[in-house]
């Protein structure tokens, strides 16, 4: 008997345009995250997922001034949360500033997910975080964000 080594995954896709804002991308996401087992038993990694999903959306939004394209996929270890804009530039973790009220979406993104990468597009970036649920191995940089 060969060993099974076929990944298995879900995923959903969907595109919020600058002008439903973040609140909508949140929603979305929440209602997906429900039908995930694992996310019962997980308040504070959902709630990690919905303001990553947050920040992520407002940054293409505000900085790429684009839509959002968010996917979220799980593939039993990970729940990688995606989100592509037209901006070809990477995204920059600003120096810490407590004067400001804004900048802080990636050092929010940073503290928030196991691991996180930025992916250059013939038409932009994607941003995808990995988020592993509470009680789950936590794998290695490289098996997080492919």
């Amino acid at each position: 008997m060969t060993k099974d080594t076929s990944l298995r995954a879900v995923g959903w896709a969907q595109s919020f345009p600058i002008s439903q804002g973040v609140r909508a991308g949140r929603h979305w996401t929440r209602e997906h995250l429900a039908s995930l087992d694992w996310t019962k038993d997980a308040p504070e990694t959902v709630d990690a997922i919905l303001l990553s999903v947050s920040e992520l959306i407002t940054n293409a939004h505000v900085h790429a001034h684009s839509d959002a394209q968010l996917v979220l996929t799980w593939d039993s270890r990970c729940l990688h949360v995606s989100v592509h804009d037209s901006d070809p530039l990477p995204p920059s973790q600003r120096p810490e500033d407590v004067t400001t009220t804004g900048g802080r979406g990636m050092a929010i993104i940073d503290a928030l997910a196991d691991g996180w990468a930025t992916h250059p597009q013939a038409t932009g970036k994607t941003v995808t975080a990995c988020f592993v649920p509470p009680g789950a191995p936590k794998p290695r940089h490289s098996e997080t964000i492919g």
